[in-house]
């Protein structure tokens, strides 16, 4: 083979994924990239774009952080009564991005959410810090206010409440569970001849594995 053929085949072979290789469902297979973002010291390697739909039909989209991976899905939490949770309740058909650009690589995650069970909410707030646990009550997310000032004093007066006992997870605060149809894993390689895998699930709750063009 041609020199200049063998050094640009090596570069593909050190990026390349192996079909046989991936695991047999998208979330196997997310935990083992993410896994990889964790060794790398990535600041914020469960960082993930959440894209939702507003009641016109126009998206929106904000970072949200990964806090589980399961055998049912992705699960983030954060405020029913934000703008991302009220467009979920009219519309549960979101997507969420991963992107680790040293170790190029992106994860696009489609599919539904869903609710968490209260007792899963709940267990998980009580892990949280004190200080996010009274912001979760002192915050009116999404809602217009006229300054900082209004949040200092809603905090203060949740800190008071509160005093001396645990901070209780509030009714409009908890988790969602993001259901898959549809996984993309994406591996970047020279020359933009990247890879990109997409687990599509099928009507036997199998995952069908087939590698699209880049």
């Amino acid at each position: 083979m041609d020199s200049k053929y063998s050094g640009i085949r090596s570069n593909y072979e050190r990026h390349s994924l192996l079909r046989q290789d991936l695991e047999t469902s998208p979330f196997l297979q997310l935990q083992l990239w993410l896994e990889d973002a964790v060794n790398h010291e990535y600041a914020e390697p469960t960082a993930m774009s959440l894209a939702t739909v507003d009641c016109t039909g126009k998206p929106t989209q904000r970072i949200v952080l990964l806090k589980d991976i399961s055998d049912q899905g992705i699960t983030f939490f954060t405020n029913y009564l934000s703008s991302k949770g009220i467009q979920m309740a009219n519309n549960p058909g979101v997507s969420a991005l991963f992107f680790w650009p040293q170790l190029e690589r992106q994860v696009r995650w489609e599919g539904r959410v869903q609710k968490l069970s209260e007792e899963k909410s709940s267990n998980y707030f009580a892990t949280r810090p004190r200080e996010s646990q009274l912001g979760a009550w002192a915050s009116p997310q999404s809602e217009k206010i006229g300054g900082d000032q209004l949040l200092l004093q809603r905090f203060n007066e949740f800190q008071e409440k509160f005093k001396d006992t645990e901070v209780p997870r509030p009714p409009h605060w908890g988790g969602y569970v993001i259901i898959p149809h549809k996984v993309e894993f994406w591996q970047g390689r020279p020359g933009r001849m990247h890879q990109r895998f997409v687990y599509s699930l099928q009507s036997d709750n199998s995952w069908d594995i087939c590698q699209l063009a880049p």
